[in-house]
């Protein structure tokens, strides 16, 4: 089976494919990444408001001739419409740019204190009604997900956190296990720094495949949802190319052993955006 093929069923029946696509800082060159990346078979887009690229991921999707219901979207609810109470706005206004009349996953993108209850409603609000397929989060430790499940009428379909062999998440990984919330990884390499591991090399040559391709895999057969971010035509081929291999224990534990506890991006508890 085609990596594209694989799913994970989320907590609701939804099925998210396993691997996707992030445009993070894609700028202008995301509509050519998305448009190549679904030639080539993938089918899992991740994008948020603030990255200021749905429109293009919207023309991508729209120009691909594949099934509108074939095609995996994420976006984000950006703090700043938390903060200003303009939700329902933020979702219209994402629907327009991705010119769709519903979103497959949408996240709270950041924790932003006192803001989570108001929010979390207003998506289930759109839930309900369909425009959303699944609801989830981003960012989020368990502190803040006990807060929002102590009123949440539905439990997140996902938490989308920073992860990669450096910061390996594992304590906050089990808890979202036990609550049935799928954990997607951002950042999986480390904006790149664990390409150059000696470790994460080492096992590479073993397998012959690249450091990208071992660190994808690890975080696939960890039963995480993944999305590296390129507009580079041949990375976002051999980033796809994981699915003839699988690592062995001994290869995964040696990985997740590299873990520092190390952030590449924001912590979620002191955050200023």
């Amino acid at each position: 089976m085609r990596i594209f093929d694989v799913t994970k069923t989320l907590n609701n029946g939804v099925k998210i494919p396993v691997l996707g696509l992030g445009v993070f800082k894609s700028g202008q060159n995301t509509k050519r990444a998305v448009e190549y990346a679904i030639n080539i078979g993938y089918r899992h887009i991740d994008t948020a408001a603030v990255y200021g690229n749905e429109d293009q991921v919207g023309e991508a999707v729209k120009s691909a001739g594949i099934n509108r219901k074939d095609i995996f979207i994420t976006t984000k609810l950006w703090n700043d419409d938390m903060r200003n109470g303009t939700q329902r706005q933020a979702i219209e206004k994402s629907l327009e740019l991705l010119k769709t009349d519903y979103i497959d996953l949408y996240l709270i993108h950041w924790p932003v204190k006192g803001k989570i209850a108001e929010s979390w409603a207003v998506m289930e609000e759109y839930y309900t009604k369909g425009v959303l397929r699944a609801i989830g989060v981003s960012n989020f430790l368990e502190s803040h997900l006990d807060e929002l499940l102590s009123y949440a009428s539905i439990i997140p379909a996902v938490n989308q956190v920073e992860c990669s062999p450096f910061l390996t998440q594992e304590p906050l990984t089990e808890y979202c296990v036990k609550k049935g919330i799928a954990v997607e990884a951002w950042s999986p390499l480390a904006k790149g720094v664990a390409l150059t591991n000696e470790v994460i090399l080492e096992i590479a040559k073993k397998y012959n495949k690249t450091a990208a391709q071992i660190i994808i895999r690890w975080h696939i057969q960890n039963d995480r949802i993944v999305i590296p971010k390129s507009v580079h035509e041949e990375r976002i081929l051999s980033n796809s190319l994981v699915d003839d291999f699988e690592l062995t224990i001994e290869d995964m534990n040696r990985i997740s052993a590299l873990n520092e506890n190390r952030r590449m991006g924001s912590d979620p508890n002191n955050f200023n955006f």
